[in-house]
């Protein structure tokens, strides 16, 4: 989601709500404690240099249960990060801190990280979805590029070709 279009939801709503990928909410006493732009300069696999920007908002979980970041004072947090922007409207992501735990051979062990996700509108909630990586040149690295799935039925063939619906040739 661009930042024009979310600071459009923030218009209609009463209320800020996240919901994690996995369906939970994000307990209504987050902060957001950075409004920020992301620059990725790199280089890909296949020698392209490329640069990537994103504005990035972080959200933090504290133990003061009675704060309530209203919608409105989002919108001023975010006026106040404007100029870091240059005017440019880039794609929000969220950084969440997320625990994920996994059976091991010995134990059960569990850990966090810092997890950057898209953001998208459903109802009245922001939802974080799930980012994916990818190769930016897979003509340079030898990965086949998937070919483009079409219906036989699809095909234009010549009028009498054996191999139309009803041609007979199966």
């Amino acid at each position: 989601m661009k930042l024009s279009q979310f600071r459009n939801h923030l218009d209609h709503l009463s209320q800020l709500n996240f919901i994690q990928p996995n369906g939970v909410f994000i307990p209504r006493h987050f902060h957001i404690t950075e409004v920020g732009l992301t620059t990725k300069h790199f280089i890909d696999c296949g020698g392209t240099v490329r640069t990537d920007k994103t504005i990035s908002f972080q959200v933090w979980v504290a133990e003061d249960f009675n704060h309530r970041l209203e919608p409105n004072k989002l919108q001023k947090i975010i006026s106040l990060s404007e100029n870091l922007f240059e005017q440019e409207d880039l794609e929000v992501e969220i950084e969440f801190q997320s625990t994920f735990s996994t059976p091991s051979v010995d134990n059960h062990q569990t850990w966090q990280t810092i997890g950057r996700y898209g953001v998208e509108m459903k109802g009245e909630n922001f939802v974080l979805t799930t980012k994916e990586t990818d190769c930016l040149a897979k003509d340079h690295c030898g990965i086949p590029v998937s070919k483009e799935k079409l219906e036989l039925t699809s095909l234009q063939t010549e009028k009498n070709a054996c191999c139309t619906p009803g041609g007979g040739c199966c």
